[in-house]
């Protein structure tokens, strides 16, 4: 649904202008306004002042003296209060523009994450809203002190770019909360890796579609966000309540690359439960390198085994039919099997590039 715009008067004047008003026109002293409506004098003093607020009781007894509804009263306190705080908290964005600078809103604003807006005061409000926060020492406690521990469970103030990560992971919430999935069942998922496995190796145009229906069918949210400028991060991994989220760049715009930390990712998820946050190619003080190994393993095992691999190895050196057998054998692409063996520095780089598929996602 898209954000209703909601008019902001520059100015509102408190109700109690409008009621001297009203007490002039009918030749009304405070006094006797306090008498007819049983309320102290200094506090309807204090009203017209707009040093007191008009209570829903006052308003009933105003209507009854002025003849000019209760509701008017409430409505124009109302609209004042709002008014006072929206005051305040401009002061609060004030403070938080040279927080707000820390961000890549330029990159932000061009991905459409942000709208298109000029001022640094206005970019600074965006920022806060963009993270549902209130103000900049609430992004701090969410995500450096870690108060909400049920929902980001590791800090990153030991990251080098908290900022850019911080807002590349909000995105993949605000993407995730678009998605409706199933309840997350396990064995629905490990039954779901054979065909996913096959949408591997065949990795058709509409691979990215097949691959996030089928989990979220099996209850996994799968997304799809784009890199952030000093955040290269290929992939995370998170529970969002009972629902498990895959987050994925496709970093390197290859088809190997992305399997890999697909299956990497879904390895957290059946391997390690809901009480981490897992981001890849980001070192941060939680980061259990025993857990990105399993991992790891996870993925090799999906993508080409380490027997499959080493059947492969006793038939170098390869050429393409041996590549395109071995890929239809192992039910693999030929991307996997020249990745793992460029990545073993047992094929040249220079080789068998047309391999490689590009990750398209729209």
């Amino acid at each position: 649904m898209e954000k209703q715009n909601t008019y902001v008067p520059p100015i509102v004047f408190h109700p109690g202008e409008t009621l001297e008003e009203k007490l002039e026109e009918m030749g009304m002293g405070h006094k006797e306004f306090s008498i007819r409506t049983n309320k102290p004098e200094k506090t309807i003093t204090a009203i017209i002042k707009g040093e007191s607020s008009i209570t829903p009781d006052m308003a009933v007894q105003f209507e009854n003296v002025t003849k000019i509804p209760a509701g008017f009263w409430l409505r124009r306190q109302r609209s004042y209060d709002e008014y006072i705080v929206r005051e305040k908290h401009k002061e609060v964005i004030e403070q938080a523009i040279p927080w707000a600078k820390s961000f890549p809103i330029t990159a932000m604003i061009k991905k459409g994450w942000l709208p298109q807006v000029k001022t640094m005061s206005e970019k600074t409000a965006a920022v806060l809203s963009f993270f549902g926060l209130a103000n900049h020492v609430a992004w701090e406690n969410y995500y450096f002190n870690q108060q909400l521990k049920v929902a980001f469970r590791i800090s990153l103030q030991s990251t080098n770019e908290p900022y850019a990560i911080s807002s590349w992971l909000r995105k993949g919430e605000l993407q995730a909360a678009e998605l409706d999935a199933n309840v997350y069942v396990e064995k629905k998922f490990k039954e779901a890796l054979p065909k996913l496995k096959t949408i591997m190796a065949k990795h058709p145009d509409n691979f990215f579609n097949q691959l996030q229906c089928i989990c979220l069918e099996a209850g996994v949210k799968v997304v799809h966000t784009p890199c952030l400028p000093k955040a290269p991060i290929s992939g995370s991994t998170r529970w969002l309540n009972d629902t498990p989220l895959i987050q994925l760049t496709g970093r390197y715009n290859r088809n190997d690359s992305f399997w890999f930390t697909f299956f990497h990712e879904a390895g957290h998820i059946l391997l390690h439960g809901k009480k981490d946050v897992f981001l890849e190619q980001v070192t941060y003080s939680d980061k259990d390198q025993i857990k990105e190994k399993q991992a790891d393993d996870f993925a090799i095992k999906w993508t080409l085994t380490q027997e499959e691999e080493n059947e492969i190895n006793t038939m170098m050196p390869l050429n393409e039919q041996m590549i395109q057998r071995f890929a239809e054998k192992f039910n693999t692409h030929p991307a996997i099997i020249v990745g793992r063996f460029q990545h073993k520095k047992l094929i040249s780089y220079a080789l068998f590039k047309k391999y490689f598929a590009p990750v398209i996602f729209d």
